[in-house]
């Protein structure tokens, strides 16, 4: 009996020590606040993650910029430093223009036809991503974009040379086609940027100007809806790639539920930031006609541009989106 239990003690020991040494532990960067709704449903995701895998993937989520600052995430996956991390999708549309699928000004302006533009983008994006040694695991949209100034605004005879804050080439471009001057300028650091007057000005959604309290600084939110841009969580495809089967789909359900989640956290909150953001004192009323049509004609070029980068690949993306 006394051999008996020391086998027994030696196979659990051993059986213990192979479950520590199949575990993996996972840094998670994100760029946006722990308070943030896309943080929170990263947290969400890890819990998921560990649940799901029964321990043997562990994310920790490192929000706010605090591992890798947001403009660094996505080639720290890239090159393995980290497993997995979140980012604004179309912040690499310099690089691969279809990456700014989302940002086309006035195309989808509902959640309805976002996700539906989503599903017209999917596979060209994912084929993207592959190229860049990238495995998206879900996406989630932000709100719709509005205009942020610290004046009255009825057209771009008031926006010029305004300091604005961009965070891709197609904040960029609207805010040369207003006459202002883009700087760029993560999220992290955008409560920095517009008390040192680095930046006057910006477009986002209410989520933005709620959890870096801009009204501090800002006076006026025009609701515009422009666009309801996503980040997506990506994991290295090495890594990815090397994972079981079963593990794969443990995490890919934990993805699939966190994304819908999100997305609907996302639309739940888009109403509510509004009034937090009048509730501090700040206006907050959609853009007049004048301001409106300016934007419009500027969409309408970028969308051109993109078609123009995009070539065919992009064409049958709107060309999908527009069947449906």
């Amino acid at each position: 009996m006394k051999t008996l239990n020391i086998t027994l003690g030696a196979t659990l020991a051993a059986m213990s020590f192979a479950s520590i040494a199949t575990a993996e532990s996972w840094d998670m960067p994100m760029a946006y606040s722990a308070t943030n709704f896309h943080s929170e449903m990263g947290v969400v995701f890890a819990d998921r993650v560990r649940d799901y895998t029964g321990g043997d993937i562990d994310i920790t989520v490192h929000p706010g910029g605090s591992l890798f600052k947001g403009g660094e995430i996505k080639r720290a996956v890239q090159t393995g430093q980290v497993p997995i991390g979140e980012r604004f999708m179309s912040a690499h549309a310099n690089e691969a223009p279809l990456l700014g699928w989302d940002n086309l000004p006035f195309v989808a302006t509902t959640y309805a036809d976002n996700e539906r533009l989503w599903a017209a983008a999917k596979d060209g994006v994912n084929a993207q991503l592959s190229d860049l040694n990238l495995v998206a695991l879900y996406t989630c949209p932000w709100p719709g974009q509005g205009f942020y100034f610290n004046k009255e605004v009825t057209s771009s005879k008031d926006t010029q040379g305004v300091k604005f804050r961009s965070y891709n080439t197609a904040t960029a471009t609207f805010a040369e086609g207003l006459g202002m001057v883009p700087v760029q300028v993560e999220a992290a650091e955008l409560s920095q940027a517009l008390a040192t007057g680095v930046a006057e000005a910006f477009i986002s959604s209410g989520s933005t100007g709620y959890d870096r309290k801009v009204w501090e600084q800002l006076s006026h939110y025009y609701k515009v809806n422009a666009w309801l841009p996503r980040n997506y969580v990506i994991v290295n495809k090495g890594i990815w790639e090397g994972l079981s089967a079963d593990t794969q789909a443990a995490v890919q359900k934990a993805a699939d539920e966190t994304g819908a989640d999100c997305a609907a956290k996302s639309a739940e909150l888009a109403n509510w930031y509004f009034e937090q953001l009048e509730a501090n004192g700040m206006s907050v009323v959609d853009a007049g006609p004048e301001f409106l049509a300016e934007l419009q004609t500027i969409g309408k070029k970028m969308t051109a541009d993109w078609l123009a980068a995009t070539g065919a690949e992009g064409q049958a993306i709107l060309d999908a989106y527009n069947a449906n």
